[in-house]
């Protein structure tokens, strides 16, 4: 017992040392104490290992502090240089690259995006839709589906090439720019696009062509040779350190970055040019990437690698956040304010992603007073499923994999009870039943037979538009553990006689 009190007074002192530090040189004369509280007890009370936060305003950065460890085992300390993976934050960088390719004419938004493909396409479950551009892609407007799949360091399988990928998921399941899903895939695609035009691959473009003209220095896709020792490790639930692994979309989810270089990008796309950057692209580039293109959801709207979204009080935001395994992070823009506001942190919570909110609320009251009020806020409950008469019966077809077709069906009654046949499995319930804007959705038991999904046991996952006396959508794969996954393909589903009654 004596021991462990010694273990845990030590390593008390260490977390303190860690977090301590970072008091040293702290620009901001107390403005942003109760944020800095709200960090220290999630550090100290909800075992997150580091967290790193960054504000600019007016062209000037205000605040940038870290706090905790980049890598606990090594007793590595976050600095505002410690480079995170920034999951999903990657991809208003990727759109960049896009648009400084597309300023230069080689590639034109409009176009058909089979164009940049080479041998590989894009390819419609109905042959009559028009072709998917590049803006469709950019916007999660194309039709493409659900999708990721993550490679860990520790397990035999390694991700295929992208004509591969694109082969077995690019299946288009709406018409090109009718419908907003949102798909990881996509920016996989525009990443790919990337390397293809400009002849210098993905990874080696953004670093010489975007990265380094902005001055963003502790920036790469993956971790870039000679930054080893500076990437934060990403941890899990139970805060051991998660093997390293890649994606099959890396535009989507790769790229690592710092707190103090991605303010600076923040900083950019708002037009303020911070010291020693060099402007990729122009203002009205930028202007473009950030006016809304698809509508997500009531004031919500995507536009080229940004959400868009009008608050109550009148405030566009433009934002980015990233989760994964090990990943929190989010870069929120609010131009009128001339305010940019980043947090990364190495595990997934959920808390993390208040701190941002309470940073930009101390900075303008307005929105904080929002904010707060929408926390406060009793949580609506879901009304419970009631199918429209449309819905009601059996409906029959199949699933379409890249491997072959197998057939499945639903029973959905009057009480909102839905049955799941699978050819070869048993029947199953589908669970979290929704029916919004003609789609239904919901999760339940079973298998897809593919080579790809059998690396690990999953469940299903069902989205299926409702149109006439037909169903068509997807139905994903997915494994939360890993090796994670979100693997679609589609399904097409008619509805049929109901059986005489016995």
């Amino acid at each position: 017992m004596r021991c462990k009190k010694f273990y845990a007074a030590a390593f008390a002192a260490l977390l303190g040392a860690a977090c301590g530090a970072a008091f040293a040189d702290v620009p901001d004369n107390g403005r942003f104490a109760k944020a800095r509280a709200m960090i220290l007890d999630l550090i100290q009370n909800a075992n997150v290992p580091s967290i790193s936060v960054a504000v600019a305003q007016h062209g000037k950065i205000l605040w940038e502090e870290s706090f905790g460890w980049a890598d606990r085992e090594r007793l590595i300390k976050a600095t505002p240089d410690t480079m995170y993976s920034i999951a999903s934050t990657s991809k208003p960088l990727t759109a960049t690259g896009l648009m400084v390719l597309a300023e230069r004419r080689k590639i034109e938004l409009d176009k058909d995006v089979n164009t940049y493909l080479g041998g590989a396409r894009l390819t419609p479950v109905d042959p009559s839709w028009p072709a998917p551009t590049v803006k469709h892609v950019m916007n999660h407007t194309a039709g493409l589906p659900l999708h990721y799949q993550f490679f860990y360091e520790n397990e035999p399988y390694r991700r295929p090439a992208m004509e591969e990928t694109i082969r077995r998921y690019g299946i288009l399941l709406r018409r090109p720019g009718e419908f907003y899903f949102y798909s990881n895939l996509g920016f996989g695609i525009i990443d790919f696009i990337i390397g293809r035009v400009s002849g210098r691959g993905y990874a080696d473009f953004m670093r010489t062509d975007v990265f380094l003209p902005l001055g963003m220095t502790r920036t790469s896709v993956g971790i870039g040779p000679g930054l080893e020792g500076f990437a934060a490790r990403r941890y899990d639930e139970k805060q051991l350190p998660i093997p390293f692994y890649t994606f099959d979309h890396d535009g989507a989810s790769a790229i690592f970055t710092s707190a103090h270089d991605l303010i600076r990008f923040g900083m950019f796309q708002l037009k303020d040019h911070p010291a020693g950057a060099k402007a990729v692209l122009s203002d009205a580039t930028i202007d473009l990437m950030q006016d809304p293109k698809a509508t997500t959801a009531p004031q919500r709207n995507y536009g080229l690698g940004w959400v868009i979204h009008e608050d109550d009080c009148g405030y566009k935001t433009i934002v980015h956040g990233g989760g994964m395994p090990g990943v929190s992070t989010d870069l929120k823009l609010l131009p009128t304010e001339d305010l940019a506001v980043v947090m990364l942190c190495n595990i997934s919570n959920s808390k993390a992603y208040t701190i941002k909110e309470e940073i930009i609320g101390t900075l303008v009251p307005k929105y904080g007073e929002k904010y707060r009020a929408k926390m406060q806020a009793p949580p609506v409950a879901p009304a419970p499923f009631t199918p429209p008469a449309a819905l009601v019966g059996e409906w029959r077809g199949g699933i379409h994999t890249y491997s072959g077709i197998q057939s499945a069906g639903l029973s959905i009654r009057e009480n909102g009870e839905v049955k799941v046949t699978m050819f070869g499995q048993m029947s199953t319930l589908l669970n979290m039943v929704e029916f919004k804007d003609d789609i239904l959705q919901g999760a339940c038991y079973g298998t897809i037979k593919t080579e790809d999904a059998a690396r690990a046991p999953h469940y299903l996952m069902f989205g299926v538009h409702l149109e006439g006396d037909t169903l068509t959508g997807l139905v994903a794969a997915m494994a939360d553990t890993p090796p994670a996954f979100a693997l679609s393909s589609w399904i097409q589903l008619k509805k049929v006689a109901a059986p005489p009654a016995r």
